[in-house]
């Protein structure tokens, strides 16, 4: 429905691990990749953002930019994580519009359900509870953008789609203990677990709550199928339909790092949602299907970590 053929694309956010993902996948495309670094383009101020789009004239844009993190950084820094993101992706979707962009893919997550939603999670489960109170800050920031870009349909008749991967993972994922997620936080503990020859690791929370990841490039792969071949007012989930436990992926990090001690359970840490699982029918429908087993995914994501420098300064 959309070739990328001799398009100009930009995405934004490409230093990040998603869209650094999306700049790799799109090294198969004929299309010419425009980037800009945080130091020349502040993504939160619209004026800038503006002009320069109006200068670069992209035919496509992927909004992979925000300011992300687990539950510490959604919880002590609620201002930034609302803030920064709803700036962000107003600025460029109405630069976008100003400048006449053909098609534009917002991508959010899949905290914007309700912490209690009946799994796995469907698109029209939006807006029918209460949000997970760890992360309300960036669901807001990211509902609002799902319905700038359908209410941008509905008046301007703008091609701006959104898609809401599941929890995501690879080369290029934050490890600091301080800010990151799920898989990188566990795998950093576990590293410096093998390499302090401890008897425990610890894990925040019982260790019940279920979660659904997804290697990186898996996301990219589908982000650029949605911008070819989908078009529509309704947002899609991304996700692979498969979840575990934590203790689970636990216990599965520590094996592919090497770390052959016990898990220790801090039951005074949240569990944040009981679970998080999407329904992948609407992406199933449009013709995609992820395809990195996860064993496969923690083994390639250690290694770009053990490659990459940050293990030694964890």
């Amino acid at each position: 429905m959309f070739s990328l053929d001799g398009r100009r694309v930009w995405v934004a956010g490409h230093r990040g691990m998603v869209g650094s993902a999306i700049c790799r996948r799109l090294e198969s495309e004929s299309c010419d990749l425009l980037t800009v670094p945080r130091s020349t383009l502040d993504l939160t101020r619209q004026a800038d953002v503006e002009t320069w789009v109006d200068a670069q004239k992209p035919d496509a844009i992927f909004i992979a930019a925000a300011t992300v993190g687990g539950i510490l950084a959604n919880d002590t820094r609620p201002a930034e994580f609302i803030y920064d993101n709803l700036a962000i992706q107003n600025s460029i979707i109405e630069a976008a519009r100003k400048a006449g962009v053909k098609k534009l893919l917002f991508l959010g997550s899949s905290c914007i359900y309700p912490k209690f939603a009946a799994q796995p999670m469907r698109e029209d489960a939006l807006l029918t509870g209460e949000l997970e109170p760890t992360n309300q800050w960036y669901a807001i920031a990211k509902i609002a953008g799902i319905r700038l870009c359908q209410a941008y349909r509905r008046q301007y008749g703008c091609d701006f789609i959104s898609a809401m991967p599941t929890n995501l993972y690879g080369p290029g994922d934050n490890f600091d203990l301080a800010s990151s997620h799920v898989i990188p936080a566990l795998m950093s503990k576990a590293h410096s677990a093998k390499v302090g020859k401890m008897e425990f690791m610890d894990v925040w929370g019982t260790g019940k709550a279920r979660r659904e990841f997804m290697y990186v490039d898996d996301i990219a792969d589908a982000a650029i199928h949605l911008m070819k071949h989908y078009s529509g007012e309704d947002f899609v989930n991304i996700g692979t339909g498969a979840d575990v436990t934590i203790a689970e992926i636990a216990r599965q990090i520590c094996d592919v790092v090497g770390f052959n001690g016990g898990l220790r359970f801090d039951n005074s840490k949240p569990d944040g949602t009981p679970q998080k699982l999407l329904d992948v029918g609407r992406l199933t429908k449009a013709g995609w299907a992820a395809q990195t087993e996860l064993g496969a995914g923690l083994e390639a994501t250690y290694a770009w970590y053990l490659n990459s420098g940050k293990a030694e300064a964890a």
